[in-house]
Order: C-alpha cells, then sequence, then structure tokens
C-alpha cells in the first residue's frame, strides 16, 4: 500500500498529538515529522516556520467553534432565537473545551499567547456573526440596535466571562449556567424593540 500523502490536515492533526503529548515548550516540528513518519523538511514545505505550524494549529482549534456558530446564524427562523442559541452554544463550546481536555487547552492557551493575530481573527468572525443576528433581528422588527457592529462588540463584551479563555476556572463551579442565563436573558430583554 502506498505511503499516505502528507497534507496539511495531516501535519495538523499530528501537531495537536505532540502537542498534548509534550506540551508547546517541549513539542518540536521533529516530533511533528517523527509521528508522521516524514523529514522534518517535508513539515516545512507546507509550513515555513514553526511559528506558522503553531498558528495554523490555533486557528484550527479556534475555527472549529466558529464553524459550528455559522451554521446557527446561517439558519432560518426569529433572530431572538437564533441569537439565544449561538450565544448559548458558544459557551458550551468554550467550556468543553477547556473541561474535555484540560491538557489541551492549557496548550492552546499558551499557543494563543504567541498568536495575536489568530485570535484577533477569531474574534473579528464572532462580531461579524454576532453582527449578522442583530442585524437579521432588526429586519425582523423584534431588535431595536441603531448600530448592529456597535451592538455586537457589546453583547460580545458583555458575555466575555462566558467564553474569553482567561475566565475558564470559572466555567466549571456551581452556580456558572444561572450566570450565564440571567446575562443571556438581560442582553435578549434589552434588545428587545
Amino acid at each position: 500500500m502506498p505511503p499516505e500523502t502528507l497534507t496539511p490536515e495531516r501535519i495538523l492533526e499530528a501537531t495537536e498529538e505532540v502537542l498534548r503529548r509534550y506540551g508547546p515548550a517541549k513539542a518540536t516540528v521533529v516530533d511533528v515529522a517523527r509521528a508522521l513518519g516524514v523529514s522534518h523538511g517535508s513539515v516545512y514545505r507546507h509550513f515555513r516556520t514553526k511559528a506558522a505550524l503553531r498558528d495554523a494549529v490555533t486557528e484550527r482549534w479556534l475555527d472549529r467553534t466558529s464553524e459550528h456558530l455559522k451554521t446557527i446564524v446561517a439558519e432560518d427562523g426569529p433572530a431572538p432565537e437564533r441569537l439565544d442559541r449561538w450565544l448559548t452554544a458558544l459557551f458550551e463550546a468554550k467550556r468543553h473545551k477547556a473541561g474535555d481536555d484540560p491538557e489541551l487547552f492549557a496548550t492552546y492557551m499558551t499557543l494563543i499567547g504567541e498568536s495575536g493575530g489568530v485570535v484577533d481573527r477569531h474574534v473579528s468572525d464572532l462580531e461579524a456573526q454576532l453582527t449578522t443576528l442583530i442585524e437579521a433581528g432588526v429586519t425582523q422588527g423584534a431588535f431595536t440596535a441603531p448600530s448592529p457592529a456597535t451592538t455586537a462588540r457589546a453583547v460580545f463584551d458583555a458575555t466575555g466571562r462566558f467564553h474569553d479563555p482567561g475566565y475558564a476556572p470559572e466555567w466549571s463551579r456551581p452556580g456558572i449556567t444561572a450566570d450565564f442565563d440571567a446575562v443571556r436573558d438581560l442582553i435578549l430583554r434589552g434588545l428587545h424593540a
């Protein structure tokens, strides 16, 4: 059987496993290449630097959340219900990332600190999704928002405790879901036309 073609996706999958095993301080491109059974030069053909590889794996990790949320934005239906589901899905996705694989989450927290541009693009994407939902609510007559983009940034900031990784230690404490529900309900009532 011929060897499997080396693709960026295979490299990113292997990088995630290497990061899980060794952590960001000790993981090397040579480790990734070894896991794939190729030379490190083969990895560098797809990702020119170690930093580029780390940015790509971080972006891939963040995009998993964004892609799921985009499906909610693209749905038909009342904007308030979709915004409710979007905010809830964002909180649940972030909470699961922190709770389901704490070692990998800690690794990504380190990588995120090194990848400002990747994080900025992720936040911009999430704010754009929120803007689309708020615009839909204004169009449907369900929301009042003179500037949907400004309102989207305010909603994103107001819910930061439930999606900003800096608050991850709070996400497993008792009462966090009730706190989230209270903030989400306040936002939805505040947007109501």
